[in-house]
């Protein structure tokens, strides 16, 4: 079980990465979009957390909790790299 979440995380890591170098690039200088990726995994891992003690469910051999530590995760790494990439971005101006 811990194989599956530490594998789950680093994908959704990755793609949490991806996303926000993407973002980042896409945005203008003064909007916030490339955040927002990390607060709506941020905020579905809080939720599936909470709902891992009410309910027994599966998903690829990973518990509810477990997801939820995923998602957290990941919104983590995309909040730090968003920020780091947004910073390079906000160095020209």
């Amino acid at each position: 079980m811990v194989e599956s979440v530490l594998t789950a995380g680093g994908v959704l890591g990755f793609i949490s990465f991806i996303l926000s170098l993407m973002l980042v690039k896409v945005t203008p200088k003064d909007k916030y979009v490339a955040y927002y990726h990390a607060v709506f995994l941020g905020i579905v891992g809080i939720l599936l957390v909470l709902t891992s003690s009410l309910v027994d469910i599966h998903f690829m051999g990973i518990p509810l909790g477990g997801l939820g530590i995923v998602c957290m995760f990941s919104a983590a790494i995309g909040f730090i790299f968003s920020s780091i990439f947004d910073a390079y971005q906000q160095a020209n101006a």
